[in-house]
C-alpha cells in the first residue's frame, strides 16, 4: 500500500461486524482464564496483552501502523519524544559506554546526552553534521555503541547525510539511530537509506493537533547484534527468564529487549486514549504533510526576499546549503519548519515575535496552526553560548512552523510584524 492508504488502514482491520474505527482499550489490565496463561505471557511478552505498562491493544495498532509507514518490523510507543530518545540509547549502552551524536540536534536531547546520560556513566561525543567520513571514523571509540542524528535538525534545519553516517556505523558494527520527527515517514524513510533505528516525537506532525505528548521507537530489524559488541542481546538476560534476544526474537530483538527490560522498569507507556488520539492524527498525516510543505516553501520564499531577514534556513529553497541533500532524502518537501535570523539583536527579535497576531508564540512546533519560538530563550536556554553555536543557533534566530491556514493570511501576519 502507498503511504496515504497505510495512514488509514495499517495496524487495525475490523473483524466481521466489528467497529470501523479503532476502539479505545482504556484498561490497565487484561483478564485470563488461568494462572498458567498469565505465566506464559510473562515468559513470552508477544503472546498477549497483560498490563498497560507494557502493551495496550489500542497503542499496539498504532505501533504497527507507524512501523509499516517507516518500513520497520516493529515499534514501541512512549509517553514523549524524550522518553523515546532515552530508551533508544539505554537499550544499547551501559555505564562505561559511549555514543556518537551529531551536534545539530534538539536542545533537550543535547541536555539529555551531555548532562543526564553522563550521570549514568554514558559518554556522548558530539560531531559536526557535515563531518567527513574520516572525521566520523576518528570519533568512534572501541566502546562506542551507536551513532545518533536527526534527519532535519531542530531548529537549525540541517539535513543529515544518512547514507554517509550509516556507512561508517556499519563499518564499525554499530547501529545508526535517526530522529525523523520533522520529516515523518511521509517525507523521508531513513531505514531505506541505512538507518537501523528510527525515533519520533509523535507530539509533532504525527499528532499534528497539539493534543497529547508522545514518542515512538521503530526497529528496522536489519541490524545484526551478533556481529557487534552487544552481549546484552546475545547472552541470557537473567532479569527476564534467561531470554537471549537475538536467539528467541531474531526478527526484532531490539524492540523486544526495549519493552521487556526498559519499558518494564521505566513504565513510560502511553494510555489507550493517547494511542487513539495519535491515530486520528496519523490518518491525515500524508495529506497534512503535503500542505505543510506547500505553505512552508511559500513562506520561506517570502521571508528569503525580505530586507529585515538576515538569513533563513529552509532546505526546500534552492539557495539553501542543504538543498542538494534535501533533494536526495526529502524529494517531496522539507516540512513546514524553518529558522530565520532577523537583521537585529535579541531585543529586536522579541519585538517582532510579540507583534505577530496569527502565529502563536508557544513551546511547540509542527502544529496544525502556525507557531513561532525563540530557541535561545526557550528550548535551548540551558545551553552555553558555545553549545548554541554548535547547534547553529543565533540569539536573533526564530523557529517558524508554518501551519495549515491560508498561506496569504500567514504571509500577511509576518509582513505586518516585520514593519
Amino acid at each position: 500500500m502507498k503511504d496515504e492508504t497505510k495512514c488509514l488502514h495499517s495496524g487495525y482491520s475490523p473483524n466481521n461486524g466489528g467497529p470501523g474505527v479503532m476502539p479505545i482499550y482504556q484498561s490497565t489490565t487484561f483478564r485470563f482464564n488461568s494462572t498458567q496463561e498469565i505465566a506464559a505471557v510473562f515468559d513470552d511478552p508477544t503472546k498477549a496483552h497483560i498490563y498497560s505498562r507494557f502493551t495496550n491493544p489500542t497503542v499496539d495498532c498504532v505501533e504497527k501502523k507507524i512501523a509499516d509507514l517507516e518500513n520497520g518490523v516493529a515499534a514501541m510507543c512512549t509517553t514523549s519524544g524524550q522518553a523515546a530518545s532515552l530508551i533508544s540509547i539505554l537499550n544499547l549502552a551501559s555505564s562505561g559506554d559511549r555514543i556518537l551524536s551529531t551536534s545539530a540536534i534538539y536542545g533537550g536531547t543535547v541536555n539529555l546526552f551531555a548532562v543526564t546520560l553522563k550521570k549514568f556513566g554514558i559518554t556522548v561525543d558530539f560531531i559536526d553534521v557535515d563531518s567527513s567520513e574520516d572525521e566520523i571514523q576518528s570519533a568512534i571509540k572501541p566502546n562506542t555503541k551507536a551513532i545518533f542524528g536527526e534527519t532535519l535538525s531542530n531548529p537549525s534545519l540541517q539535513v543529515l547525510d544518512i547514507e554517509k553516517f550509516s556507512k561508517i556505523a556499519h563499518k564499525n558494527n554499530i547501529p545508526l539511530i535517526i530522529d525523523n520527527t520533522f520529516p515523518t515517514p511521509i517525507l523521508c524513510k531513513p531505514i531505506n537509506f541505512g538507518a537501523d533505528i528510527v525515533i519520533h516525537s509523535t507530539t509533532k506532525y504525527m499528532d499534528g493537533h497539539a493534543l497529547q505528548v508522545g514518542g515512538v521507537i521503530v526497529d528496522s530489524g536489519k541490524f545484526d547484534f551478533t556481529k557487534g559488541n552487544f552481549p546484552d542481546f546475545t547472552q541470557p538476560d537473567e532479569s527476564y527468564h534467561g531470554t537471549i534476544y537475538t536467539k528467541d526474537y531474531p526478527a526484532c530483538p531490539y524492540i523486544i529487549k526495549a519493552r521487556a527490560q526498559l519499558m518494564r522498569d521505566f513504565g513510560c507507556y502511553p494510555s489507550g486514549m493517547s494511542g487513539f488520539l495519535l491515530n486520528i492524527g496519523l490518518e491525515t498525516l500524508a495529506l497534512r504533510m503535503e500542505r505543510y510543505c506547500e505553505n512552508g516553501l511559500k513562506l520561506a520564499e517570502f521571508l528569503n526576499k525580505h530586507p529585515k531577514i538576515k538569513s533563513i534556513n529552509y532546505p526546500g529553497l534552492k539557495t539553501d546549503k542543504y538543498y542538494t541533500l534535501a533533494q536526495k532524502y526529502l524529494p517531496k518537501g522539507t516540512s513546514g519548519v524553518m529558522s530565520i535570523t532577523l537583521d537585529g539583536n535579541r531585543e529586536d527579535t522579541i519585538k517582532f515575535m510579540d507583534k505577530l497576531k496569527l502565529a502563536s508564540k508557544e513551546v511547540h512546533v509542527a502544529d496544525i496552526r502556525t507557531c513561532v519560538l525563540h530557541p535561545a530563550s526557550a528550548t535551548h536556554r540551558q545551553l552555553t553560548d558555545e553549545q548554541l553555536v554548535a547547534c547553529g543557533i543565533n540569539p536573533s534566530m526564530v523557529r517558524v512552523s508554518a501551519g495549515l491556514e491560508n498561506i496569504d493570511d500567514i504571509i500577511q501576519d509576518f509582513e505586518q510584524a516585520l514593519l
